[in-house]
Protein backbone atom coordinates (compact mmCIF):
# COMPACT_ATOMS: atom_id res chain seq x y z
CA UNK A 1 0.00 0.00 0.00
CA UNK A 2 1.42 3.39 -1.01
CA UNK A 3 2.01 5.83 1.84
CA UNK A 4 -0.22 8.85 1.13
CA UNK A 5 1.99 11.17 3.17
CA UNK A 6 5.31 10.39 1.55
CA UNK A 7 5.18 13.37 -0.83
CA UNK A 8 3.57 15.87 1.53
CA UNK A 9 6.02 18.57 2.61
CA UNK A 10 6.16 19.61 6.25
CA UNK A 11 4.97 16.29 7.67
CA UNK A 12 7.71 14.26 9.30
CA UNK A 13 7.19 10.70 10.43
CA UNK A 14 7.97 9.73 14.00
CA UNK A 15 10.59 7.02 14.31
CA UNK A 16 10.69 3.82 16.33
CA UNK A 17 13.83 1.72 16.80
CA UNK A 18 13.97 -2.04 17.32
CA UNK A 19 17.13 -3.10 19.16
CA UNK A 20 18.39 -6.67 18.74
CA UNK A 21 20.85 -7.96 21.35
CA UNK A 22 22.23 -11.24 20.02
CA UNK A 23 24.41 -13.76 21.83
CA UNK A 24 27.01 -15.13 19.45
CA UNK A 25 29.17 -16.96 21.99
CA UNK A 26 30.70 -20.36 21.24
CA UNK A 27 27.71 -22.28 22.59
CA UNK A 28 25.60 -20.80 19.78
CA UNK A 29 27.75 -22.56 17.18
CA UNK A 30 26.04 -24.65 14.52
CA UNK A 31 22.27 -24.96 14.30
CA UNK A 32 21.50 -22.14 16.72
CA UNK A 33 23.48 -19.42 15.00
CA UNK A 34 22.38 -20.76 11.63
CA UNK A 35 18.73 -20.40 12.64
CA UNK A 36 19.37 -16.85 13.87
CA UNK A 37 20.95 -15.92 10.53
CA UNK A 38 18.10 -17.48 8.57
CA UNK A 39 15.37 -15.90 10.70
CA UNK A 40 16.85 -12.41 10.68
CA UNK A 41 17.10 -12.53 6.92
CA UNK A 42 13.39 -13.36 6.71
CA UNK A 43 12.24 -10.98 9.44
CA UNK A 44 13.56 -7.77 7.91
CA UNK A 45 11.29 -7.83 4.80
CA UNK A 46 8.28 -8.45 7.07
CA UNK A 47 9.26 -5.46 9.20
CA UNK A 48 9.47 -3.36 6.05
CA UNK A 49 5.83 -4.16 5.28
CA UNK A 50 4.79 -2.60 8.60
CA UNK A 51 6.35 0.71 7.58
CA UNK A 52 4.75 0.54 4.13
CA UNK A 53 1.33 0.27 5.77
CA UNK A 54 1.96 3.05 8.31
CA UNK A 55 1.01 6.65 7.56
CA UNK A 56 2.93 8.31 10.37
CA UNK A 57 5.69 6.00 11.61
CA UNK A 58 9.12 4.98 10.38
CA UNK A 59 11.23 2.10 11.69
CA UNK A 60 14.94 1.79 12.42
CA UNK A 61 16.96 -1.29 13.31
CA UNK A 62 20.01 -1.50 15.59
CA UNK A 63 21.91 -4.74 16.23
CA UNK A 64 24.29 -5.35 19.15
CA UNK A 65 26.32 -8.58 19.10
CA UNK A 66 28.04 -9.95 22.19
CA UNK A 67 30.56 -12.71 22.87
CA UNK A 68 34.09 -11.74 23.96
CA UNK A 69 33.14 -8.12 24.40
CA UNK A 70 30.39 -6.61 22.28
CA UNK A 71 30.08 -4.65 19.06
CA UNK A 72 27.41 -2.86 17.07
CA UNK A 73 26.66 -4.35 13.68
CA UNK A 74 25.01 -0.97 13.06
CA UNK A 75 27.19 2.02 14.11
CA UNK A 76 23.93 4.01 13.97
CA UNK A 77 20.32 2.79 13.73
CA UNK A 78 19.51 1.96 10.12
CA UNK A 79 16.18 2.49 8.41
CA UNK A 80 14.65 -0.96 8.03
CA UNK A 81 14.29 -0.47 4.26
CA UNK A 82 18.06 0.02 3.98
CA UNK A 83 19.14 -2.64 6.47
CA UNK A 84 20.85 -5.79 5.19
CA UNK A 85 21.52 -8.70 7.51
CA UNK A 86 25.10 -10.03 7.38
CA UNK A 87 25.47 -13.58 8.67
CA UNK A 88 27.32 -13.88 11.96
CA UNK A 89 29.49 -16.63 13.44
CA UNK A 90 29.68 -17.96 16.99
CA UNK A 91 32.82 -17.87 19.11
CA UNK A 92 34.20 -17.25 22.62
CA UNK A 93 32.41 -16.28 25.83
CA UNK A 94 29.23 -14.39 26.84
CA UNK A 95 30.06 -10.83 27.94
CA UNK A 96 26.45 -9.84 28.58
CA UNK A 97 27.31 -7.15 31.12
CA UNK A 98 29.55 -5.37 28.63
CA UNK A 99 26.75 -5.47 26.06
CA UNK A 100 24.36 -3.85 28.53
CA UNK A 101 26.85 -1.05 29.14
CA UNK A 102 27.18 -0.42 25.40
CA UNK A 103 23.41 -0.36 25.01
CA UNK A 104 22.96 2.07 27.89
CA UNK A 105 25.67 4.36 26.48
CA UNK A 106 23.82 4.65 23.16
CA UNK A 107 20.35 5.19 24.67
CA UNK A 108 21.01 8.91 25.06
CA UNK A 109 20.74 12.26 23.30
CA UNK A 110 24.52 12.76 23.33
CA UNK A 111 26.28 13.52 20.08
CA UNK A 112 27.21 9.86 19.63
CA UNK A 113 23.92 8.57 21.07
CA UNK A 114 21.17 6.84 19.14
CA UNK A 115 18.28 8.95 20.49
CA UNK A 116 19.36 12.42 19.40
CA UNK A 117 15.94 13.21 17.93
CA UNK A 118 14.10 12.12 21.06
CA UNK A 119 11.09 14.37 20.59
CA UNK A 120 10.35 12.65 17.29
CA UNK A 121 10.74 9.05 18.48
CA UNK A 122 8.43 6.38 19.79
CA UNK A 123 9.52 4.22 22.70
CA UNK A 124 11.91 1.58 21.33
CA UNK A 125 11.62 -2.20 21.38
CA UNK A 126 14.33 -4.52 22.71
CA UNK A 127 14.77 -8.16 21.68
CA UNK A 128 17.40 -10.26 23.48
CA UNK A 129 18.48 -13.74 22.30
CA UNK A 130 20.75 -15.98 24.38
CA UNK A 131 21.42 -19.66 25.01
CA UNK A 132 23.58 -19.53 28.13
CA UNK A 133 24.75 -17.57 31.15
CA UNK A 134 26.75 -14.34 31.37
CA UNK A 135 30.49 -14.89 31.79
CA UNK A 136 31.00 -11.38 33.18
CA UNK A 137 29.37 -9.37 35.96
CA UNK A 138 26.16 -7.95 34.51
CA UNK A 139 23.93 -6.82 37.37
CA UNK A 140 25.55 -3.42 37.88
CA UNK A 141 25.17 -2.46 34.22
CA UNK A 142 21.64 -3.83 34.12
CA UNK A 143 20.66 -1.59 37.05
CA UNK A 144 22.08 1.43 35.21
CA UNK A 145 20.12 0.37 32.12
CA UNK A 146 16.88 -0.03 34.08
CA UNK A 147 17.15 3.62 35.12
CA UNK A 148 17.40 4.72 31.50
CA UNK A 149 14.02 6.10 30.43
CA UNK A 150 14.24 4.74 26.89
CA UNK A 151 14.79 1.22 28.22
CA UNK A 152 12.26 1.59 31.01
CA UNK A 153 9.36 2.51 28.73
CA UNK A 154 10.28 0.34 25.75
CA UNK A 155 8.90 -3.13 25.08
CA UNK A 156 11.30 -5.90 26.10
CA UNK A 157 11.31 -9.55 24.99
CA UNK A 158 13.90 -12.28 25.49
CA UNK A 159 14.26 -15.56 23.64
CA UNK A 160 15.77 -18.38 25.74
CA UNK A 161 17.47 -20.76 23.31
CA UNK A 162 17.72 -24.34 24.62
CA UNK A 163 17.84 -25.85 28.10
CA UNK A 164 21.01 -24.08 29.19
CA UNK A 165 19.68 -20.55 28.77
CA UNK A 166 19.54 -18.75 32.12
CA UNK A 167 15.90 -17.72 32.20
CA UNK A 168 16.37 -15.83 35.47
CA UNK A 169 18.85 -13.51 33.79
CA UNK A 170 16.52 -13.03 30.82
CA UNK A 171 13.59 -12.30 33.12
CA UNK A 172 15.73 -9.77 34.97
CA UNK A 173 16.32 -8.06 31.62
CA UNK A 174 12.66 -7.96 30.55
CA UNK A 175 11.19 -7.42 34.04
CA UNK A 176 8.44 -9.93 33.33
CA UNK A 177 8.53 -13.74 33.18
CA UNK A 178 5.83 -13.68 30.49
CA UNK A 179 8.25 -11.81 28.22
CA UNK A 180 10.74 -14.71 28.19
CA UNK A 181 10.03 -17.18 25.40
CA UNK A 182 11.62 -20.64 25.57
CA UNK A 183 12.68 -22.27 22.30
CA UNK A 184 14.08 -25.80 22.03
CA UNK A 185 14.63 -26.49 18.34
CA UNK A 186 15.83 -24.78 15.20
CA UNK A 187 12.44 -24.63 13.53
CA UNK A 188 10.81 -22.88 16.47
CA UNK A 189 13.76 -20.52 16.92
CA UNK A 190 13.40 -19.25 13.37
CA UNK A 191 9.62 -18.87 13.72
CA UNK A 192 9.82 -17.09 17.08
CA UNK A 193 12.52 -14.63 15.96
CA UNK A 194 10.39 -13.66 12.98
CA UNK A 195 7.20 -13.43 15.05
CA UNK A 196 8.77 -11.36 17.84
CA UNK A 197 10.55 -9.05 15.38
CA UNK A 198 7.35 -8.25 13.52
CA UNK A 199 5.19 -7.95 16.64
CA UNK A 200 7.74 -5.73 18.42
CA UNK A 201 7.78 -3.49 15.34
CA UNK A 202 3.99 -3.24 15.43
CA UNK A 203 4.05 -2.27 19.10
CA UNK A 204 6.88 0.24 18.63
CA UNK A 205 5.08 2.02 15.80
CA UNK A 206 1.77 2.04 17.72
CA UNK A 207 0.13 -0.43 15.37
CA UNK A 208 -2.75 -2.35 16.89
CA UNK A 209 -1.88 -5.96 17.60
CA UNK A 210 -4.10 -8.81 18.82
CA UNK A 211 -1.14 -10.47 20.52
CA UNK A 212 -0.38 -7.63 22.93
CA UNK A 213 -1.18 -7.98 26.63
CA UNK A 214 -1.01 -5.18 29.16
CA UNK A 215 0.87 -5.57 32.44
CA UNK A 216 1.46 -2.35 34.36
CA UNK A 217 1.20 -0.51 31.02
CA UNK A 218 4.15 -2.48 29.60
CA UNK A 219 3.50 -4.35 26.35
CA UNK A 220 3.97 -8.11 26.55
CA UNK A 221 4.28 -10.26 23.45
CA UNK A 222 2.20 -13.40 23.77
CA UNK A 223 3.30 -16.22 21.48
CA UNK A 224 0.43 -18.41 20.23
CA UNK A 225 0.66 -22.02 21.39
CA UNK A 226 0.60 -23.38 17.86
CA UNK A 227 3.76 -21.46 16.99
CA UNK A 228 5.90 -23.87 19.02
CA UNK A 229 6.40 -27.54 18.18
CA UNK A 230 6.44 -30.12 20.96
CA UNK A 231 9.90 -31.62 20.54
CA UNK A 232 13.37 -30.89 21.87
CA UNK A 233 16.48 -30.54 19.72
CA UNK A 234 18.83 -28.12 21.48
Amino acid sequence: MKNLLENVEGIKKRTATVFFLIDRSGSMYGTKIGSVNHAMGEAIPEMCKIVEDSADADLNVAVLLFSAGAEWMTPQPVNVADFRWNNIEADAVTDFGYALKMLNDKLSRKEDGFMKEASESYAPAFILMSDGQPTDEYKTNLEFLKNNGWFKYGSKTAIAIGNDADKNVLEDFTGNSKSVIEVHNAKDLAKVIKFVSVTSSQIATNSSSPVMDQDDNSPVIVVPDDLLDDYNEF
